[in-house]
């Protein structure tokens, strides 16, 4: 997900990995990886991709996120129930923190 992401907006801005590699400051094996989702982006590099392809930190944070979760269930039979276990403890714990700030 995130690397195809970051693929399609490379190749919108018609830039090259070389190009996105110096900006990132690692090599272009490293993007390749990244967009082939062979690696993983490293969340400080999220700002840099955010500025070069003038996409939303929060978008692309969100797409980070979700291919981290997707790595960790996709070969899980469980992964749908896990999920659904998470995101309840999720909607829980973040009630109980706009509670406690609205006090």
């Amino acid at each position: 997900m995130f690397g195809t992401k970051i693929r399609e907006l490379r190749e919108s801005k018609g830039m090259l990995l070389r190009q996105v590699a110096a900006l990132l400051e690692v090599d272009t094996a490293t993007v390749s990886k990244i967009e082939r989702g062979d690696r993983s982006a490293k969340e400080n590099q999220l700002k840099i991709f955010s500025k070069i392809f003038e996409i939303e930190y929060d978008e692309l944070k969100t797409i980070w996120l979700a291919d981290k979760i997707y790595q960790i269930i996709e070969n899980e039979n469980t992964g749908d129930a896990a999920i659904k276990v998470a995101e309840k403890e999720y909607m829980y714990n973040k009630s109980k923190t706009i509670k406690r700030t609205s006090k």
